[in-house]
């Protein structure tokens, strides 16, 4: 059950996941109005200027791969030069102190914790393998 102390952080949380699910979506309608885009570059291999299709299709390529390269090294970047810090956020087995002496430690939430904090791991090693690649 949630209190109300835990409202407004679970809000934020929220809110926090909605903008970043409304900027991937709209990512994903750019990705779609690229490859329609990219559709309609046959038009100058129909019409026998292959060679220009070539070229706009290896600079879209090109700028892509950059740009997706840039983001995601700057992102890798951002998330190691923390992780520090978020390993040392692991929640504390220490109830508070005033009922330290009558209440024994929980590792409730220390398995959730490190669980993502592997998980965040991983996705950084696979940014920086495709940031390579």
């Amino acid at each position: 059950m949630t209190t109300t102390a835990d409202t407004p952080l679970a809000d934020r949380a929220r809110e926090a996941r909605q903008a970043l699910a409304r900027h991937l979506s709209e990512l994903r309608r750019i990705h779609l109005a690229l490859a329609e885009d990219t559709r309609a570059l046959k038009a100058f291999t129909v019409e026998g200027q292959a060679l220009i299709e070539i070229e706009l299709a290896s600079e879209m390529l090109e700028q892509y791969l950059v740009a997706n390269g840039a983001f995601l090294e700057n992102m890798r970047g951002r998330f190691e030069a923390r992780l520090t810090l978020l390993r040392r956020g692991e929640p504390s087995f220490a109830p508070a102190r005033a009922a330290a002496a009558t209440v024994p430690p929980s590792p409730a939430g220390h398995g959730a914790y490190w669980l993502a904090f592997s998980r965040l791991c991983a996705v950084l090693r696979r940014a920086a393998r495709a940031a390579e690649a």
